[in-house]
This record gives C-alpha cells, structure tokens and sequence, in this order.
C-alpha cells in the first residue's frame, strides 16, 4: 500500500487563529464542548468566519473522495495524556471538539448516534485495552478493515472527520476510493443487486440486540457523479449471497486494495472523508497504553439534499438505533 499525500486545503495562520478563537469563545461563554446552547450557537460563529476558512471547507471535489484540512497547531504539552478508553476522556481536548463542530457545520449538520460514545457529537477515537483485535476504532493489533463508516445504518454520515490529536508512530489511517478502481460492468451489476445485509459493529452492543430481520443491501449504486458505495466486509455475513456475487465482490476488495493509500496525519489535520466514495481503515500498531499513544477526534457529518444513496435506504430500520443531528437553529 503505497504512502501517498492526500490533497491538501492549507489554512493560514490567520484563518487557523481565526478559527480556534471561535471554538475558545465558544467553550469559554457555555462551559463544555457538550452543552445544547453551544450546539445552538455553531450556525451564529461559523456565520462570522471569514472566506478563507469556508473556501478550504468546499465540497470534497476529486476522485480521491478526500482531503486533508492542514494548518490547526495543537500543543501537544498542554493537551494531557491520550485517554485509555472514550469514557474516561471527559473534557479532556474539549477546544478541539468546539473546532470539530465549527468545521462540521460549515460542511453539513453534525450528527451523533444514542447508542455510541454516550450520544456525543464528537468522539475520542484512542487505543483502549481489551479491544485490541476488535473491528472497531478502539483497536490496535489488528489491521482495521476498510469500510464504509456505520455502514449498517441508512441515516449514517456522508462526510466523515477525523482530527489528529497525537500521532508519535505516525500510524497510518487508510483509504480507497470507489472512483479509482476498475470493475467490469457485470460486476458492478452484480454489486448493485440488494443480495444481503450489513450488520452492526461491535461499537453498538444494543443494536446487536435488535430483534428486526436484516435487510439485504446493494454494494454499489450509480449517480450522476459516479459510483458510490456501502461497505463493510467484517460486518456482512458473505456466506449468504450466491457464488456469482461472493465473486464480484472478493473483486471489489481486491481493487479497493490496489486503489488504497496510507495517510498519516500530523497533529491538527482534519481529514475529511466523503463516506460514500471511500472505504477507510487504520495500520495494526502497537499500543503502549501510556499516555502518548495515537489519538483521533472523530465527527460525522449529514449533507442534506444530497442524493449519493438509494431512496430504498428510507424504509430500513437501522436495528433501532436514532441517529441524532446537532440542534444548530
């Protein structure tokens, strides 16, 4: 897997101080990165910033399906030690989460889920022990399979952000874009056929519960714009679909491997990832569990209005878990 630079938007130093001045007004006038009235006031801050900040924040706009907002300076020294799990994170880094919402804002509605993080609209994505070889953000040992994010959910974010916090190891979060591969048309067809169901990861133990029948689900759809896709191998029971299928779509993750590339973030980059073009996933690293390992802040993001998924998606259940979105107004 080649190392690749993903595109980059700089901000300057000015529009950077600009943008962090905003979060600290904001946390400093309603006290936590959590409070409803500071969800309530994001639409008044991000209305007062200016050009330079929204030109960087446009539409993702290439085949890559991503990009790499860089400029934000986190202290390291001032930041704490990187949380052993999301739970005991509490407030720890809350400035950045206030930055996370701004940004989240100027490019969507952020959204939060009830069933993960405690329905935090901002999470602590870090190493956390007993979770090592799990299929979930709090891994380490093991190679995080690329996939679509929540996939199993049809209100799930079309555009995901991570920010790095730390990253010592320079450990690498990867991505592959569906409009960089090369399937045959009847493999695409193949993909576009609901034939089953992507299940929930273990992150949501109540939607595991969910006593509803899954729903089967295309792979792939067609848009004006290209392909998209939904995409989660560890959470889809393969040993379902018929063997024409199973074959179209070992092809798929053999071409969503040729296409994929490693990005390593340096502390204060947001990745922005458009979560229906690209599939991502992390390096296996070896965590040390002592204050300094990897640490990402994650945000999900809906985009209203855009039509990138099947009007199907509207009659699923989504295991009965609410996806929450930010009251901005």
């Amino acid at each position: 897997m080649p190392t690749c630079p993903a595109p980059v938007r700089p901000l300057d130093a000015a529009a950077a101080s600009e943008l962090t001045s905003a979060a600290f007004e904001l946390l400093a006038a309603h006290g936590s990165a959590t409070s409803p009235a500071l969800l309530a006031a994001l639409p008044r801050a991000c209305a007062r910033l200016g050009d330079g900040i929204r030109g960087a924040l446009r539409p993702v706009d290439t085949d890559d399906g991503l990009f790499v907002l860089r400029g934000l300076r986190p202290d390291d020294t001032t930041l704490g030690p990187t949380p052993g799990h999301w739970s005991t994170a509490g407030d720890t880094g809350a400035l950045w989460d206030v930055v996370l919402l701004l940004v989240s804002t100027l490019m969507g509605t952020p959204i939060a889920w009830d069933g993960q993080q405690d329905g935090r609209f901002v999470h602590n994505i870090v190493p956390s022990p007993g979770h090592e070889s799990q299929q979930t953000g709090a891994s380490s040992s093991v190679l995080l399979s690329p996939h679509t994010e929540d996939a199993f959910h049809p209100g799930r974010a079309h555009l995901l952000l991570l920010c790095c916090m730390r990253n010592h190891d320079d450990i690498a979060t990867t991505a592959a874009s569906i409009r960089r591969t090369s399937l045959s048309e009847g493999d695409v067809e193949q993909l576009r056929r609901p034939v089953v169901p992507i299940l929930p990861d273990d992150a949501y133990e109540q939607a595991k519960h969910f006593p509803g029948r899954p729903a089967p689900v295309p792979t792939l759809f067609g848009t004006d714009e290209g392909l998209t896709l939904r995409f989660d191998p560890a959470y889809t029971p393969l040993e379902l679909a018929d063997e024409a299928w199973r074959q179209a779509y070992r092809r798929l993750e053999d071409e969503l491997a040729r296409v994929s590339v490693a990005v390593s973030l340096e502390p204060g980059d947001v990745l922005v990832v458009d979560n229906d073009v690209v599939v991502h996933g992390r390096v296996p690293f070896q965590a040390r569990y002592d204050g300094t390992d990897r640490w990402l802040k994650r945000a999900s993001v809906r985009v209203p209005g855009r039509g990138t998924r099947p009007e199907t998606e509207a009659r699923e259940h989504g295991y009965g878990q609410a996806a929450l979105e930010a009251r901005t107004s």
